[in-house]
């Protein structure tokens, strides 16, 4: 099924805004809206297990993974204006993500811990970044395109580990000290500050029992959701913009576009900029809800994430981004957690035998070894539904409706 938002439009972005609010489309505000009450009602959803039950294990309700969905949502959207609507591969994205974490750190270890400055600094010079690697890199496409990228992040890391060692703080990473005394900010000697939002810590949670569950609201999470749906409704600007249609262009046919007299490379590179500084937005969040950042943040093996979760939920389309990085970072922080003993608590029905047998082999799919799950759903959506998993949501979608339209169908 050929998902609807991979489309240009036929009709002017005038007339498509019609109907909605924010500029949008109806169609595209109800996404919108729909984005919205998920991020906020995001502890309630992502707890629907009671505490101290067997499947409390699989609650995502807790402010540091929450935290995790919406950054590297953000990072997910970025990188799927670049690749899915250019068609343009950068393995190398994890570079703007660890420039803008180093620049938010070196912003609130200077000047301010409140968080704002920094995080509009990530995004500033990871952007800087991204136009310079952007020149270099689109001289070429395709795969050389995509392994320029990836050197580019492999000698990021590489400065960031060893060279630039006084800048980075090398292997053991950057973070704020009690020694630091930022401008802006009035620190009691000797005391390590804190990330800020105008003196409210990111820390700051209220836990509400309900019965046997408990519900956490993070003052952090709930900033990086606000910056995830900024970023999230600014994507669907670009998506349905005349920009957005040459994007799609580029990926289509840049002959074509350069009979027309178009240059094919400027737009990509624009989009190149844009897409790093969203991961300078999301390297900035992360640094604001945890004030420490390591080298290993722009190692290769993070740029593959990102292109992972973009496939996964859907290269192309507005939400899939979204939904991918969900579905890494649950799999991740939850499957990973899952060892021997829990296995054992979970068979301790079956005879004692069977119970070892079972505990070693789902052993292979939980733990150390979550990977190897994630290998076989990453193969299993790129053979069954290439689209990812909005073109899943789609094809069920559009199963219920003509089930619908079919029981509404008078006799003859």
């Amino acid at each position: 099924m050929t998902d609807q938002t991979t489309q240009p439009s036929v009709t002017s972005p005038a007339r498509a805004s019609k109907g909605g609010m924010f500029g949008l489309s109806s169609k595209d505000t109800t996404l919108l809206l729909v984005v919205f009450a998920m991020v906020v009602l995001a502890p309630f959803i992502l707890n629907p297990f009671p505490e101290g039950s067997g499947l409390a294990q699989f609650n995502a309700g807790y402010p540091d993974l929450m935290q995790r969905f919406v950054i590297f949502g953000i990072f997910a959207i970025g990188f799927n204006i670049l690749f899915g609507l250019t068609g343009y591969l950068s393995f190398g994205h994890a570079a703007f993500l660890g420039v803008g974490s180093y620049a938010a750190m070196w912003s609130m270890k200077l000047f301010t811990l409140n968080v704002i400055p920094g995080i509009l600094f990530a995004v500033i010079v990871a952007g800087l970044f991204a136009a310079a690697v952007g020149f270099i890199s689109l001289r070429r496409s395709g795969i050389y395109f995509s392994i320029l990228t990836l050197a580019f992040a492999q000698m990021s890391y590489a400065l960031a580990y060893s060279v630039l060692t006084p800048l980075t703080g090398g292997e053991t990473g950057l973070q704020i000290k009690n020694t630091d005394n930022p401008i802006l900010s009035n620190i009691p000697e000797g005391e390590i500050g804190r990330a800020n939002l105008f003196g409210a810590q990111m820390g700051n949670s209220y836990e509400m029992a309900v019965g046997n569950w408990l519900f956490t609201f993070n003052l952090g999470y709930y900033i990086a959701a606000a910056f995830m749906l900024v970023a999230f409704y600014l994507s669907i600007r670009i998506f349905r913009s005349p920009f957005g249609m040459m994007l799609r262009a580029v990926k289509s046919n840049q002959q074509r576009m350069n009979y027309t007299g178009l240059t094919p490379k400027t737009y990509t590179l624009y989009a190149f900029i844009i897409s790093g500084m969203y991961a300078g937005l999301a390297g900035g969040l992360m640094v604001a809800m945890d004030t420490q950042v390591g080298p290993e943040r722009m190692f290769w093996t993070a740029s593959g994430e990102v292109v992972i979760m973009t496939i996964l939920g859907g290269a192309g389309t507005l939400i899939g981004p979204v939904l991918g990085a969900g579905s890494i970072k649950y799999m991740e922080n939850i499957l990973s957690k899952i060892n021997k003993d829990v296995l054992h608590q979970w068979f301790a029905f079956l005879p004692d035998g069977l119970e070892d047998a079972v505990v070693v082999f789902a052993d292979i799919f939980v733990g150390k070894q979550w990977h190897f799950t994630l290998g076989i759903v990453f193969m299993l959506v790129v053979i069954f539904l290439p689209g990812g998993l909005v073109e899943g949501a789609q094809r069920i979608t559009a199963r219920f409706s003509r089930k619908k339209s079919s029981n509404n169908t008078p006799a003859e």
